[in-house]
């Protein structure tokens, strides 16, 4: 099965603003940066991903996409606002382009591999409905995979993994949800990066290790996560490798 691939990205410079205790704006979107270029070069190589489209009006947005060779949408082409809207949109248009399913999903997942690719593209063959990639908690969304008839109303916001599945329901579409390593871990608050920084010492490559690993900006965030409260991950938030639920 050939896919196509969704990329909505905000603004670079305001992004990650729950990291603003730990961060100065410039290493906030150099982040960011890093994360979404993790991303897209993932997408960019996987042999079953046909076609990646970032929907961005950051001003770096239209170079990272000819970096990549993925295509590049202004998000103020779309004439909507909001996240829901400039998704929903972005299906019409890929809909009408091209029948293959979409996966949606977001910029900041620095440890997506390509076996998460393969293993939402698997679920779809088998499944033929909405597959939910959710997060680490079990409550948001990080990825959604559907064809046009299995596509359901976008909830992302609080809660989303369980108003997609609720709006699958009501359409009478097969749902499986699965929490992968990869797909589980955006980032978006201390605890999150704290994660992340711990993958990057067992040895993950790509541009989020370029940049925090064995850096002084590394350090310091290393340093600073080591000052606030410690404590293990719960069971609910650790990952789970093998990666899938079904409901």
């Amino acid at each position: 099965m050939q896919v196509q691939a969704l990329v909505p990205l905000k603004d670079l410079v305001e992004a990650k603003s729950r990291l603003s205790g730990l961060l100065r704006p410039a290493e906030r979107r150099s982040l960011a940066q890093a994360m979404v270029e993790d991303v897209l070069s993932v997408l960019a190589q996987h042999p079953q991903v046909c076609m990646v489209t970032l929907v961005s009006d950051d001003p770096s947005a239209a170079m990272l996409a000819a970096k990549y060779g993925v295509r590049h949408w202004q998000e103020r082409s779309l004439e909507c606002r909001g996240l829901n809207a400039v998704i929903h949109r972005s299906c019409d248009k890929l809909f009408e382009l091209s029948e293959q399913p979409v996966i949606v999903l977001h910029g900041d997942l620095p440890a997506l591999a390509a076996a998460d690719i393969t293993a939402v593209i698997g679920a779809m063959v088998k499944n033929k409905g909405l597959i939910v990639g959710c997060d680490r908690h079990g409550v948001g969304t990080n990825l959604l995979a559907f064809a046009p008839a299995s596509r359901p109303e976008f909830s992302f916001g609080a809660d989303s993994c369980a108003r997609h599945c609720a709006s699958a329901r009501g359409l009478g579409v097969p749902i499986r949800v699965i929490q992968r390593p990869g797909i589980a871990l955006d980032i978006d608050e201390p605890r999150d990066l704290a994660i992340l920084m711990k993958k990057l010492e067992e040895g993950r490559q790509g541009h989020c290790a370029q940049l925090l690993s064995g850096t002084v900006l590394g350090d310091r965030i290393s340093a600073q996560l080591a000052s606030l409260e410690p404590g293990a991950p719960s069971s609910t938030e650790r990952d789970n490798s093998e990666g899938v639920m079904t409901q």
